[in-house]
């Protein structure tokens, strides 16, 4: 059975603490303007309480990713690891990527200007083997975990996080 690359994130166990965030931008030295993981924090209606939530959001590297079917250039391709990675020399800045990501990941560098960017998961950067990138490694709860799933996994992961994003008010 053939396995991709994910971070899977435990909504159970974060606890909005932003080292993920923190982490990524720092081993990416990113622009001030570009986030390449996000922290989002979402209120459930309950009784008789609301519930907070939080997720952590980057590139899910999809099982069936929207924003390679988008591009008009191919700009955007899936590895054989499950990859999902843009070459920003050949992206145009159409935004189709934008439209088309349900996770709402592609960014665009305003200040600076600059084609799409986005999570790569490090690659290159570290032994995907035996390392984990600097989001999952700094978590302190172990929300984030660097993982190989087949694609029906994927999916299913995908879903919930769409689900947990769509369950109250952001």
């Amino acid at each position: 059975m053939n396995t991709e690359y994910k971070i899977l994130f435990d909504a159970e166990r974060c606890v909005a603490c932003h080292g993920c965030v923190v982490a990524c931008r720092a081993w990416r030295e990113l622009p001030t303007d570009i986030f390449f993981r996000r922290l989002e924090t979402i209120w459930q209606k309950g009784e008789p309480m609301p519930r907070l939530r939080h997720a952590s959001v980057a590139c899910q590297h999809c099982a069936e990713p929207a924003c390679v079917e988008a591009c008009p250039v191919g700009a955007i391709r899936k590895n054989a690891d499950g990859l999902v990675l843009v070459d920003e020399d050949s992206c145009v800045g159409c935004r189709a990527c934008e439209s088309a990501c349900p996770f709402g990941v592609p960014q665009y560098p305003e200040k600076s200007g600059g084609n799409m960017a986005k999570c790569d998961l490090c690659l290159g950067r570290f032994d995907m083997e035996k390392e984990e990138p600097p989001c999952v490694a700094t978590c302190p709860t172990r929300a984030l975990a660097l993982v190989r799933m087949d694609a029906e996994e994927k999916k299913r992961t995908e879903k919930a996080l769409l689900n947990l994003l769509a369950s109250g008010t952001l």
